[in-house]
């Protein structure tokens, strides 16, 4: 018979859904903080326009993402029937609630990667 503390020290904590696990997985993949981060600057952008600031994103994963944001609430999608048809994506009041955090987190980024290049260079000067 296996020993329950055995068994708990096996459970990974992808098996506990906490909040933050959950959160990670509606924003997190290739392509979707990204697109929040270009919805962020306010009012409602094109498909093919946030394709163009999204750099690298391919029409097929845009439309995958943005679905996907749109049925986590996220993302609101106009579709406006004129012609030609066009549809406009822009950020809910949920999402508008990450962008500080993603501000905090962009600003963390900054200093950690420039402390980072600072460190990697002296050590490289240390070492000719």
């Amino acid at each position: 018979m296996p020993n329950s503390n055995q068994d708990s020290a096996k459970t990974s904590v992808y098996d506990d859904r906490c909040a933050l696990l959950r959160a990670l997985d509606i924003i997190g993949g290739k392509w979707k903080l990204p697109i929040i981060w270009f919805l962020s600057d306010g009012g409602e952008i094109r498909f093919n326009e946030l394709g163009r600031r999204v750099s690298g994103v391919t029409n097929m994963m845009l439309a995958k993402s943005l679905k996907e944001l749109e049925s986590d609430g996220l993302v609101k999608r106009t579709q406006y029937d004129v012609i030609p048809p066009h549809v406009e994506y822009s950020l809910t009041d949920s999402a508008r609630e990450l962008v500080p955090i993603l501000r905090m987190l962009y600003a963390w980024g900054e200093r950690y990667t420039g402390s980072k290049t600072e460190r990697d260079e002296s050590s490289v000067s240390e070492n000719l």
